[in-house]
């Protein structure tokens, strides 16, 4: 009798060649994909780590519900062992939650948490700092010379955060301004805001008090410097200290780099002059100012109607100037949004480049929305200037607070 020889054990995942499971990963432009890949054996999470810090995916698109989609996908994501819902602001790859308390960033792929001091913690630079009024006969007043933090303090309505950076592990810098009541129209971005600092685990911001507040848009940090832009269109950059008594980091200096374009309209009801938006973006090394005209036309039945144009522009410091460019690259994508905006190469996932994706991220005409209708993303071609929505299945409501879907980047 034949004796009967023993079974070989069934080749392991981990037999596989890396190099040609890096291949199989050059294929997979969804994070979720890549969650995936990642757990099959402890080899390919070291290929998956390795080769995330090369070639990022795409960003994953976090609804105000605390839902993610990880795009291309139409199926929602979930992260394990934490509730987002009650996000209010994205850092590349943290989301922020501000608190009355205290403010704290949570990174869901890390699972790793940033406690932030809450806006009521202020520290005045000079300490001594006190607001100026100029009084009228018919009894109003106005901020004298102009509008400064303390003015922001005493104004009607909530502190809020329109944008927040980690630059690095030891500095944190946020755009706060005053948030308006939910049924004014004037609830916008660019309203009279301030630049804080603060390091991680810090007990209280910092602000220089007598810094004029600007009408800021956005902000980057973009080759180790901080710099962020007004509505006109003007591009200033922020010079960071450090306090010599506590070692916190603080703004020194405000300094205007380059000079906009003073058009600013807003549209209105009848009026069918555009909004404006405008983001900073940093792609291929250079540093992009990406102006969004937002039209809505008043239909005959009452209704309004949406459109989207873009224009792209290039920092060119040295001549201190915005230079337009056509194209943003053909392996190139932008993903804007309000909270967090990012430039990423999609030329290896097989893709079409030059585009750009964005939210209805738009206060400025809120009023003109309805609340209840779906909202999706959109793509703008900036060949053909046409947009087009790249995933119709991926829906949400904007709801009476017009709350904001955001972008969250797996590695920031």
């Amino acid at each position: 009798m034949a004796e009967t020889q023993p079974r070989s054990p069934p080749p392991s995942w981990s037999a596989i060649p890396l190099d040609l499971a890096s291949l199989v990963l050059r294929l997979l432009p969804a994070y979720a994909d890549r969650a995936r890949f990642a757990a099959v054996c402890p080899q390919w999470r070291d290929v998956a780590q390795q080769f995330l810090r090369l070639h990022p995916p795409l960003p994953l698109l976090a609804l105000p519900d605390g839902t993610f989609y990880s795009l291309p996908y139409a199926k929602p994501f979930r992260f394990p062992g934490f509730g987002f819902a009650g996000y209010q602001g994205v850092c590349g790859s943290w989301l922020v939650f501000p608190r009355d308390d205290e403010c704290f960033l949570h990174d869901p792929f890390a699972r790793a948490t940033v406690r932030l001091p809450p806006l009521s913690r202020v520290r005045l630079r000079p300490p001594n700092a006190v607001q100026k009024w100029t009084k009228w006969e018919d009894g109003e007043r106005s901020p004298d010379p102009y509008t400064t933090w303390m003015h922001i303090e005493d104004m009607e309505g909530k502190l809020r955060m329109s944008k927040i950076i980690l630059c690095s592990p030891n500095l944190v810098a946020a755009l706060v301004g005053v948030g308006r009541p939910c049924h004014l129209p004037i609830c916008h971005p660019g309203g009279p805001s301030q630049i804080l600092m603060c390091q991680p685990g810090a007990s209280s911001w910092s602000v220089r008090a007598y810094d004029r507040c600007r009408l800021y848009e956005d902000m980057a940090f973009y080759q180790g410097k901080l710099y962020a832009i007004a509505n006109d269109e003007n591009l200033f950059v922020v010079n960071i200290s450090q306090d010599q008594c506590t070692g916190d980091p603080q703004v020194s200096r405000v300094g205007q780099v380059i000079k906009g374009d003073p058009w600013q309209t807003v549209a209105s009801e009848g009026d069918n002059a555009p909004g404006k938006k405008l983001y900073l973006v940093e792609s291929r090394g250079k540093l992009l100012m990406v102006c969004r005209k937002i039209w809505v036309p008043e239909l005959e039945d009452g209704d309004f109607s949406f459109g989207n144009e873009f224009e792209v522009f290039e920092a060119d410091f040295e001549h201190s100037r915005w230079v337009k460019v056509t194209t943003v690259g053909d392996d190139q994508v932008l993903f804007l949004g309000r909270r967090c905006s990012r430039a990423v190469s999609v030329s290896q996932y097989g893709l079409p480049g030059d585009r750009i994706f964005f939210l209805d991220d738009d206060e400025v005409n809120r009023v003109k929305y309805g609340y209840d209708e779906n909202t999706f993303c959109s793509a703008y071609n900036m060949r053909d200037g046409k947009v087009s929505s790249p995933h119709p299945m991926i829906s949400w409501k904007r709801c009476d607070e017009m709350c904001l879907a955001a972008w969250l980047f797996p590695q920031d």
